[in-house]
């Protein structure tokens, strides 16, 4: 199957409207509850070492925002990569994924299963925990406590 254009230039799936809608929320709840502790960033691009990716979500340490010196593709990676399955998208793609991230220095990866309304929350490759939409999701690498029913609203 031949990729389009954005998945070409961006290096992932097309989103579908409940992957937005979710992807939105959990930025919202994000920002909302962490702004002073943390920097939220959507679909930032990334250059770590060489592999280039763009996650749904980024969580970075709190950063002041400089509108005159804007950065294209950030070389520091993120404490947290949050990817958002697609329709189109293979489980073992986003899990492939959640490996790079780790080899290059994220301490945190959460995988959303859109279907089951589930997040993965991964502290390591091997380790993770599952929290579904009535949960409250735990991610004790970064001291992150998010009550999910307002992300799958």
């Amino acid at each position: 199957m031949k990729l389009s254009e954005y998945e070409t230039e961006r290096h992932k799936h097309k989103p579908s409207l409940n992957h937005s809608i979710i992807q939105l929320n959990l930025g919202a709840e994000l920002r909302f509850r962490y702004k002073d502790k943390y920097r939220i960033a959507s679909e930032l691009s990334l250059g770590l070492s060489d592999w280039p990716s763009v996650p749904d979500i980024c969580i970075y340490p709190k950063m002041p925002l400089d509108l005159r010196q804007d950065i294209t593709t950030m070389t520091d990676p993120p404490l947290c990569a949050i990817e958002i399955i697609s329709p189109s998208q293979a489980l073992n793609e986003l899990v492939d994924k959640a490996d790079k991230y780790f080899e290059h220095g994220v301490r945190s990866c959460w995988i959303v299963l859109l279907p089951l309304g589930n997040i993965y929350v991964f502290s390591s490759p091997d380790d993770y925990e599952i929290f579904r939409a009535t949960d409250t999701l735990k991610d004790t690498a970064l001291d992150i406590t998010l009550p999910l029913k307002e992300v799958f609203e």
